[in-house]
């Protein structure tokens, strides 16, 4: 049977940094005190006039300059992941498909998931090699959340980064993908949910003038229900554990190395404690980059890889998880580390 690997990842992150310096001036907070809070030194910011489509495409770029070998023309399917598509219609990936020159014959769709778009592209992706349809994906990941964020929302503000991942999922590769596992409750939609960002909630004339000084706001505002999302985190990530342990016949024992959405440092924390599994098991670059959306498991798996904190023959655990509420997981098999 053919299998669905994870052969590369490139990382992509734009120009401005926001460090806890600029906000600490901005909301007269001491730095250390919002590293403290949020367990994160440093945002990307993408330019004003950047969309996270030029982020998706900047990123496909550089996956190309760093994979040299590897031709546009191979790629048989690109899987689009973002929150922010450029139109209601064409998609997004049509549009990214043309600018990085991939071949006609390549099948080009959007997934836009959220936190967990990821590991739901991981989903489409292992099924779409495994039957055969294809032999190389490349998914790429792009989000740009700091474009909804109110500039007086300090909380969000100091969470949320913009930034992008390439992902080329093939036959062979460093990690083969296990059994996938995942869920939906649409209950929790009201809980993380960009208002004023399509058709049933639309901008007006209110919203322009309840927003003029922040530019109207014209593609939404983020808002979010911290603890909900905190409850929805620690109830159906543990049970997404179980199931990914046992569709892959794995013990809990087997996990080498978690790597989670990195939604916030108390999240991570609390996971860590619901599952009970030490500190060191779970991998964070959440300080250098924070939380990235739908970026935030390629990113690390990508620096986990640089630093040399994945053993041989080793089982890695991932999952996605947030906005929706969606959330899904599986386990990674280390091949050719």
């Amino acid at each position: 049977m053919r299998k669905a690997c994870i052969k590369n990842i490139t990382v992509f992150t734009p120009e401005k940094v926001l460090t806890n310096n600029d906000l600490g001036e901005e909301f007269d907070i001491e730095p250390d005190r919002i590293f403290k809070d949020t367990g994160i030194r440093n945002r990307f910011v993408s330019a004003k006039e950047e969309l996270a489509s030029d982020i998706a495409v900047s990123t496909g770029e550089k996956f190309f300059v760093e994979n040299p070998d590897i031709k546009r023309s191979q790629f048989d399917v690109l899987i689009y992941t973002t929150s922010a598509l450029d139109y209601v219609g064409p998609a997004t990936a049509v549009l990214i498909h043309e600018r990085l020159g991939l071949s006609k014959n390549c099948l080009a769709v959007d997934l836009p998931m959220g936190c967990a778009g990821f590991t739901h592209a991981l989903t489409v992706a292992k099924a779409l090699i495994e039957n055969g349809t294809a032999t190389d994906i490349l998914l790429i990941t792009s989000d740009m959340p700091t474009k909804v964020l109110h500039s007086k929302d300090y909380h969000l503000r100091s969470i949320f980064s913009d930034a992008g991942a390439a992902t080329h999922i093939s036959t062979s590769g460093k990690f083969e993908i296990g059994k996938l596992a995942f869920g939906t409750d649409g209950s929790g939609a009201p809980n993380l949910i960009v208002n004023g960002s399509g058709a049933r909630n639309p901008i007006d004339q209110d919203w322009l003038d309840l927003y003029k000084d922040e530019g109207g706001l014209l593609i939404g505002r983020m808002e979010m229900n911290g603890i909900e999302i905190l409850k929805f985190s620690l109830r159906e990530v543990p049970d997404l554990f179980k199931t990914v342990l046992i569709e892959n016949n794995l013990q809990k024992s087997d996990i080498d190395l978690f790597i989670f959405h990195h939604a916030s440092e108390v999240i991570l924390k609390f996971l860590a404690k619901k599952l009970e599994i030490s500190s060191h098991k779970v991998f964070s670059c959440l300080e250098n980059y924070g939380n990235t959306v739908s970026a935030s498991i390629p990113i690390a798996l990508s620096e986990a890889i640089k630093s040399n904190v994945i053993p041989a023959n080793s089982c890695i655990f991932i999952a996605g998880f947030g906005i929706g509420y969606a959330w899904s997981g599986t386990i990674l098999k280390t091949t050719e580390l």
